[in-house]
């Protein structure tokens, strides 16, 4: 089902750490529709082009948007006051294919965990999250997670918070009994994962972070190389077939 753009009123917007923003949406009918893992694309003010941004969470009729200033685009969004409207397209992309019956670990990097909470609450009676950040100053979102009822793992890089390291390290720890692995960030990260859930034979899904202009597979801006069922590198693009990706299709 398409939808055309749609204002949202800006219900509220939280500064959660330097860069990082916590807006909430007010649009039922987009919000019933939308599945873990996809995105929207904003409009912003004096900008041609819409900015890509995952879904965070729905709650109710509300849309919330977690994300990151990395430009001037960015900057101005940051900006919108509550009770403003947001332009949006939404809801785009393919998502997550989830069982909420099987036990699965959800790895969100960075600015990659927030579409991690949308997934994990559809699986939290059978949900482990590992979130990796840079430090503990860098750290979003840990409190919805245990909320939502899900076991809740942190890693840090310099060791200020939870486990110093990497999110591969606990990953290898809880693998065993692992029924399905979902995860966003970086792509050394994500290829990490894959690497560590192919050679358990788990199953695994994820979400790339990428440049995106239409959003709808029009301007093929978007393009990633994959692998296909025969084993020959094709083209997809992030926006239309993803961002959600089963990991072998991506990495060898």
């Amino acid at each position: 089902m398409k939808y055309d753009a749609q204002d949202c009123r800006l219900v509220s917007a939280e500064k959660l750490t330097a860069t990082i923003y916590d807006f909430r949406l007010r649009n039922g009918e987009l919000a019933s529709v939308t599945k873990p893992g996809q995105f929207v694309q904003v409009l912003v003010p004096g900008k041609t082009l819409r900015r890509p941004i995952s879904v965070c969470d729905i709650e109710g009729d509300i849309i919330r948007l977690v994300f990151e200033v990395r430009g001037e685009g960015t900057e101005i969004l940051s900006r919108t006051k509550t009770g403003e409207n947001i332009n949006i397209i939404a809801p785009l992309g393919r998502g997550f294919q989830l069982d909420s019956s099987k036990k699965t670990v959800f790895i969100g990097g960075g600015i990659g965990v927030p579409p991690m909470l949308y997934s994990a609450k559809s699986c939290a009676g059978n949900a482990t999250v590992i979130n990796g950040f840079r430090n503990k100053d860098a750290m979003i979102l840990s409190e919805d997670f245990e909320k939502a009822g899900c076991k809740l793992i942190v890693t840090t890089d310099d060791g200020s918070f939870g486990i110093h390291g990497f999110v591969t390290q606990p990953l290898e720890e809880i693998i065993d009994g692992t029924e399905m692995i979902c995860a966003c960030g970086p792509m050394p990260m994500l290829r990490n994962i894959a690497k560590t859930a192919r050679e358990h034979g788990v199953p695994c899904q994820v979400s790339l972070e990428q440049r995106m202009a239409c959003g709808i597979g029009a301007c093929l801006g978007c393009a990633v190389a994959v692998i296909d069922e025969n084993g020959n590198e094709t083209y997809k693009h992030v926006c239309k077939d993803g961002p959600v990706f089963w990991s072998e299709e991506v990495f060898r």
